[in-house]
């Protein structure tokens, strides 16, 4: 039989030789501050469960109570007979939590990007997306054919001009991350906000990385801004802070309605499994009315990247729980990543094309699970890992 994808061992090579090929590393444990890997403990400071609620233990009742009721999944789409009162619940709090009229639950966050992107704007329209937005963003965007504009991260005066030259657009779309994944930074919201009003431009928003981390009741950049009633577009997950798994776009009935008639990932994806619901629902509520929680992961990040400066360490400007340490190129950060594992801290490298070339970097995130004899440890391993690949 003909060979027909013998290229790709020429393209893995090519991967191997940059440095940039990529393993998993199996976790013996859940998302704990302290994981097993093959046996050893480690501390962690990779995971997005930012508030340690995959494993608390309300969040796990929650599940082990709905998963008792309504077995191991949902059996079908919510269209067809997937659709549970577990479902409409949730909608109703995360429409509550995130003060909109409605939302719409999809099975993950990349999902609900790529969905919502794709049945809000086609041919003809044009989006501005921001140069670091997520990949699920950048997915959506080229799912729906619409024309692509991209402006440089952040840069609000450069997206007026584009918009400004735009008069005779169909429909326009910004689409920005409110907290960006591996910088860690904020987008100018309010900003933004302004621009969408007065160019009358759709404003949706990516609150995957500042819900449950921003925000007085942890609700999100929306919150934190004070420009909660003025995006109408607002997506989030629910696997990161809140611990489970899913995502959601929230706003107003109409969008809500719209997106359960037009946007394919929800149409035909089986539904979220009652477990995840209902851990969901718990979180939120964890999130909303357990502020002190919020608080302390503020006082170890600040703890942990004031250690960080004092090391020698240069940080990117970050305002959320994660913390971006750059190294430069592909082989040091892997270095530094493997001696930082050696000394009892998983994190792993961070490449291209995750980020730019010459932009590699240790992305440590904390949860407010840790302790600050988790922190003293880490920093520990940070500097000698610097003394050896950055000397």
């Amino acid at each position: 039989m003909q060979d027909t994808i013998s290229w790709i061992d020429e393209e893995l090579k090519q991967i191997k030789d940059k440095n940039l090929f990529r393993i998993l590393t199996e976790l013996q444990s859940g998302q704990s501050p302290e994981i097993i890997i093959a046996g050893k403990r480690y501390i962690l400071l990779a995971s997005n469960s930012y508030l340690g609620l995959t494993t608390d233990p309300k969040v796990k009742d929650a599940a082990q109570r709905a998963l008792e009721k309504y077995g191991t999944g949902s059996g079908g789409s919510r269209l067809v007979s997937g659709s549970s009162d577990l479902h409409r619940e949730l909608e109703d709090r995360i429409a509550d939590f995130k003060k909109t009229e409605a939302a719409i639950l999809f099975s993950s966050g990349y999902l609900a990007n790529v969905g919502a992107i794709s049945a809000l704007v086609g041919p003809g329209d044009v989006i501005y997306s921001d140069e670091l937005n997520h990949a699920s963003i950048i997915d959506g965007c080229r799912l729906s054919h619409a024309e692509i504009k991209i402006y440089k991260h952040c840069d609000v005066e450069l997206l007026g001009s584009l918009i400004s030259s735009d008069k005779s657009r169909n429909k326009k779309l910004i689409v920005t991350d409110t907290v960006f994944s591996m910088d860690g930074d904020l987008a100018p919201l309010p900003e933004l906000v302004e621009l969408a009003e007065k160019y009358g431009c759709m404003l949706m928003i990516d609150e995957a990385h500042a819900t449950g981390v921003l925000g007085k009741r942890g609700s999100g950049a929306t919150e934190y801004f004070s420009v909660e009633d003025r995006v109408p577009i607002v997506m989030g997950t629910l696997s990161k802070a809140v611990g489970s798994l899913g995502g959601y776009v929230a706003g107003s009935r109409t969008l809500i309605d719209f997106l359960r008639n037009r946007a394919r990932t929800y149409i035909f994806d089986t539904s979220l499994p009652a477990s995840s619901l209902a851990a969901s629902q718990a979180a939120i509520d964890i999130i909303e009315f357990e502020p002190e929680r919020r608080k302390y992961l503020w006082y170890l990040i600040e703890k942990f990247k004031s250690g960080l400066k004092n090391i020698g360490l240069e940080l990117l400007t970050s305002h959320s729980a994660v913390i971006p340490v750059l190294i430069g190129e592909a082989q040091p950060t892997l270095d530094f990543a493997r001696l930082l594992r050696e000394n009892g801290v998983f994190t792993p490298a961070v490449r291209p094309p995750s980020v730019p070339p010459g932009k590699c970097r240790i992305r440590a995130t904390l949860m407010a699970t840790h302790e600050e004899e988790h922190i003293e440890l880490a920093l520990r391993a940070f500097k000698g890992a610097r003394d050896s690949v950055l000397k």
